[in-house]
């Protein structure tokens, strides 16, 4: 099982940072290389919200270079912390991540990641788990923070004009 943490400060309270973060979520994103389809919003807080995402993997795969996995949240609590959970293919594996949102004071937040990966056939685990995983998540860290603090940045120049 592969299992990867990051986190990092931004300028924002827990409850912009949520909202920047979920704004997003709740309606999907295409990207030249990312499509995430919004199956379901779940309640207020994100809890159910349902998501069928496409994204790239190694050639390697055999499946032309992309993948697909059906992501669920739960136990969103507003502003502090969600969990989703996911089953991709290929390698057909699961996956968890959890986010938590840690007010530091100051109109600054802590934002901290975490998430495991598990290909099912112990072979294909032992054989490509690692750098199937490593491949997928090589840039999240660096985009996930830069795409926040854009956003908030963005929430910034809105409240002051």
């Amino acid at each position: 099982m592969q299992d990867h943490r990051f986190d990092f400060a931004v300028d924002g309270t827990p409850e912009e940072v949520w909202d920047v973060i979920w704004k997003r979520t709740r309606v999907g994103i295409e990207t030249d290389t990312v499509k995430i389809e919004i199956f379901h919003p779940g309640d207020e807080e994100g809890n159910g919200l349902v998501r069928h995402c496409h994204f790239p993997v190694p050639k390697y795969l055999l499946s032309g270079g992309r993948a697909q996995s059906w992501e669920w949240i739960t136990e969103a609590k507003r502003p502090v912390s969600w969990r989703y959970d996911a089953i991709g293919k290929p390698l057909w594996s699961r996956a968890s991540g959890w986010t938590r949102l840690e007010d530091l004071g100051g109109g600054k937040t802590r934002v901290y990641f975490r998430e495991t990966y598990e290909a099912f056939n112990p072979v294909m685990r032992a054989l490509l788990e690692k750098r199937v995983h490593d491949f997928i998540s090589k840039d999240n860290d660096k985009l996930i923070e830069a795409s926040l603090v854009r956003s908030l940045k963005k929430l910034r120049e809105r409240e002051a004009t």
